[in-house]
C-alpha cells in the first residue's frame, strides 16, 4: 500500500514561522485568501533545499527563479489563487506555474493582508518611512557582489548600444526605435540596491492609529492602513524626499496637489496610509492632508485634490517590496530557525521514520531570499533630456 503523502518537514517549519509572525485571523477574509495555498507533497527523489524565497508576486518569472534555486518555500505576499477553480490547466499562466511548482515539490504561502493589518507589519513599516523611524536593511556580502556583477553586466550592455553592433543598413519602411531614444524606461530599483543610510532618517514626533482596527485582544494596535499626525505641519516637498530615499529613490512616482497650489506651498499635518490599493480605505479620511498608496483611480485622485488634499502613489507593489527586504527576510530567517529546531526535535522520536526522512532532518540550513526578478509591472518612461 502506497503511503499518505505528507508535507516536507522543512516547508511545515516555514508554514508555522509565518502563522506565528502573521496569524491568519488578521487577514480579512470576506474577500482575501491567505494561508497555505499550495502544499507539495514531500518527495525524497526531488527534495529541495533548506531555503524560501520572498516575493510579491508569483510570476512565471520567480516561479522560474524558485526552480533555480531549489527552493522549498515561496512566500508570496499576493495570494495567486483568489477564487475557486474548476480546473488546473496548463492553458492558464497561473494555474500552469501552480502545477510546475506542484511538480517540484514547491509550496506556496501568501499572507497578504495579515501583514498589512498586524502591529510593526507593512502598514506601520510605511508609517515608519514617512516619520523617519530608524530601520535597517541587513546588507549581505553575496547582495554587494551580485550589485557589483549587475553593474558590470549593464555597462558591457551599454557598450554594445553605443556601439551599434549589427546596424543594417537596408532600407526599411516600418517604425523602427531611434537612434537616441528620447525616453527611457525606468523601474522601481531592486530592493539589494537600496543603501542602508537611505533608510536611517531622523524621526518626526508624531502620533499614529489604525483606519480599521481589528477586535483582537491578542493583537493590540492590529488594523488596516495607518494615520499619522504631525504636531507641527511639515513641508510636503520633505515628505516627497523621506519617502523617496525609504522606498530606494525610485526616478519618479505620481504626485497630486490640489490645483492652484505648488509643491512648495503644501504643508502636511497628517498622512492617510495604505498599502498597494487605498481607493476603498482612503476614500472617507476627510480629515488627512495627504494620501500616502500604491495607487488611486483617475476618479479617487480627482476627488481627493478637490478636498484640499495631496496624493502620492508609488504604483501598487512598490509600496510592499520593500518590506520583505527591509523586514520581512530577517524575521523569518529567525523565527523559522527556531521553527526547524523543534520541528526535527519532534521528528526524530517518532517511529518508523525512513533513511529518507532522517536525510532531510539532518540538515540544519535555513536561508530566506529575496526575489531578484519580482517588480511591479509598471516602470516610468523618462526623458532623456531631463537625466
Amino acid at each position: 500500500m502506497a503511503s499518505k503523502p505528507a508535507t516536507a518537514p522543512f516547508s511545515r517549519a516555514v508554514i508555522n514561522a509565518m502563522r506565528k509572525l502573521y496569524p491568519e485571523q488578521l487577514a480579512d477574509k470576506s474577500w482575501d485568501n491567505t494561508g497555505l495555498l499550495l502544499e507539495a507533497p514531500f518527495d525524497p527523489l526531488r527534495r529541495q533545499m533548506n531555503s524560501i524565497l520572498l516575493t510579491v508576486d508569483l510570476t512565471k518569472a520567480v516561479v522560474d527563479e524558485a526552480i533555480e534555486r531549489q527552493d522549498s518555500v515561496i512566500v508570496a505576499y499576493h495570494p495567486i489563487i483568489f477564487r475557486g477553480l474548476k480546473s488546473l490547466t496548463l492553458a492558464n499562466s497561473q494555474q500552469q506555474s501552480l502545477l510546475r511548482l506542484a511538480a517540484e515539490g514547491i509550496s506556496v504561502y501568501c499572507p497578504h493582508t495579515a501583514i498589512d493589518a498586524a502591529p510593526g507589519g507593512l502598514g506601520d513599516w510605511l508609517a515608519d518611512i514617512v516619520t523617519g523611524t530608524p530601520v535597517s536593511v541587513p546588507q549581505k556580502k553575496e547582495d554587494k557582489d551580485a550589485k557589483e556583477d549587475r553593474a558590470q553586466d549593464d555597462g558591457e550592455k551599454s557598450k554594445e548600444v553605443d556601439g551599434e553592433k549589427g546596424k543594417d543598413t537596408k532600407e526599411d519602411t516600418s517604425l523602427a526605435p531611434p537612434k537616441r531614444p528620447v525616453y527611457m524606461l525606468q523601474h522601481h530599483p531592486s530592493q539589494a540596491d537600496i543603501k542602508e543610510p537611505d533608510l536611517k532618517l531622523d524621526a518626526f514626533d508624531h502620533t499614529r492609529h489604525t483606519i480599521q482596527p481589528l477586535s483582537l485582544p491578542s493583537h493590540p494596535g492590529a488594523g488596516m492602513g495607518r494615520i499619522v499626525r504631525f504636531p507641527r505641519p511639515q513641508p510636503l516637498l520633505a515628505l516627497i524626499e523621506r519617502i523617496g530615499r525609504g522606498l530606494g529613490n525610485p526616478k519618479g512616482f505620481p504626485i497630486a496637489i490640489p490645483q492652484g497650489a505648488t509643491l512648495d506651498s503644501v504643508l502636511v499635518s497628517s498622512v492617510g496610509i495604505c498599502a498597494g490599493s487605498g481607493g476603498s480605505l482612503l476614500s472617507g479620511l476627510d480629515d488627512v492632508d495627504l494620501l500616502f498608496t500604491g495607487e488611486l483611480s483617475h476618479h479617487e485622485a480627482l476627488a481627493a485634490i478637490e478636498r484640499g488634499q495631496s496624493v502620492i502613489a508609488l504604483f501598487h507593489s512598490n509600496t510592499e517590496r520593500g518590506f520583505l527586504h527591509s523586514v520581512l527576510r530577517g524575521q523569518l530567517q529567525a523565527q523559522v530557525g527556531e521553527e526547524w529546531e523543534r520541528v526535527r526535535r519532534e521528528e526524530w522520536g517518532r517511529e518508523g521514520m525512513t533513511e529518507d526522512w532522517k536525510e532531510a532532518l539532518e540538515d540544519e540550513e535555513v536561508n530566506v531570499e529575496v526575489s531578484e526578478v519580482d517588480r511591479d509591472p509598471y516602470g516610468i518612461m523618462i526623458s532623456k533630456a531631463e537625466l
